[in-house]
């Protein structure tokens, strides 16, 4: 079969298109003909630095496709089904072999690339707004870098639990576009000071911060009013440093979390796998939405990875082998 792999980490073009063997099938695993590759931004992140548990190495945490063989103890999957798999590496390839209890059904006649690319960004928006944040019908949420996968679910999540949305982009245009996804007050981080605005919008605070960027994150706490949360996910401004003042929290007696979605689907299997295929029901059936900004080849996944890391797309990029 063929994949991108690459043989050291570096820039984008450290990926080659190449034959490598097929995947091996187990008797708890089933095997994927590769569909549509959802690129998650642990990708990116992974290939610019991140480990190699074997070389060459192929990239990805998430793809959609259909099962082609399922092992001798695989009972709740068959032949022909279509599903969404999550992995720790592996999907930028077309095919990819992975534990049948690491996917997920894809209802009939959704569309698979949409599919793709809703098991962990809008897992982590909802953990981090619900589970962790603890958002109230009422309450005001900021929510970073939200032309993003998690922003983009985070704000039509939190819309619909009735909250009031405010979130960072880096131009007009694009929170212009969030508005029919459901924000309420947009935040151009790139003209001025950020927080004062979002302090000016919220009236003196809000309640909630989702920050996915790292390098926000004092001016994050700093946004919040008395009592307010801020739940940390990612880095995506590859912050080497996130200094944090512990005063900032405890004068205001504010609340600092993390939040790693994978753990949720290890360590609590009976919440965490429900509720991403609620998500992807909801998805299926329109009352949540996936943007897609371009679909590449698998070949061409160099230029898919550099698109991204220019900061222009808006939603999702998508290959398909």
């Amino acid at each position: 079969m063929k994949a991108a792999v690459y043989y050291e980490t570096g820039l984008p073009d450290v990926f080659k298109y190449e034959d490598v063997a097929d995947p091996e099938c187990s008797p708890g695993s089933v095997v994927i003909d590769v569909k549509a590759i959802s690129i998650e931004g642990g990708d990116v992140l992974n290939r610019a630095g991140g480990e190699m548990p074997k070389t060459p190495h192929i990239v990805g945490y998430q793809c959609a496709g259909i099962v082609r063989e399922a092992g001798s103890a695989v009972t709740d999957r068959e032949v022909g089904q279509a599903v969404v798999a999550v992995m720790p590496f592996g999907s930028h390839a077309e095919r990819v072999a992975v534990a049948a209890m690491q996917t997920f059904p894809v209802p009939e006649g959704m569309d698979l690339a949409q599919a793709a690319c809703v098991p962990i960004a809008y897992g982590t928006a909802h953990d981090c707004l619900f589970e962790f944040g603890r958002l109230q019908a009422g309450e005001s949420v900021l929510i970073h870098a939200g032309a993003g996968g998690v922003g983009l679910a985070g704000i039509q999540l939190a819309k619909q639990a009735g909250a009031t949305v405010l979130s960072t982009a880096s131009s007009d245009e694009r929170l212009e576009r969030l508005k029919e996804f459901g924000l309420d007050h947009g935040i151009n981080y790139r003209e001025g000071d950020w927080v004062s605005k979002v302090k000016a919008a919220s009236g003196g605070g809000v309640d909630l911060v989702v920050d996915s960027v790292g390098t926000t994150l004092q001016g994050s706490i700093d946004a919040t009013k008395y009592k307010g949360r801020v739940v940390v996910v990612g880095n995506a401004g590859r912050a080497e440093e996130r200094l944090v003042d512990p005063a900032k929290l405890s004068e205001m007696n504010r609340s600092l979390t993390g939040v790693f979605f994978g753990g949720a689907l290890m360590l609590e299997p009976m919440r965490g796998r429900p509720l991403v295929e609620q998500l992807i029901s909801d998805v299926g059936s329109g009352k949540l939405r996936v943007a897609i900004d371009r679909t590449y080849s698998l070949s061409d996944a160099a230029e898919a990875h550099r698109y991204i890391e220019s900061r222009q797309a808006f939603g999702r990029v998508v290959m398909t082998p």
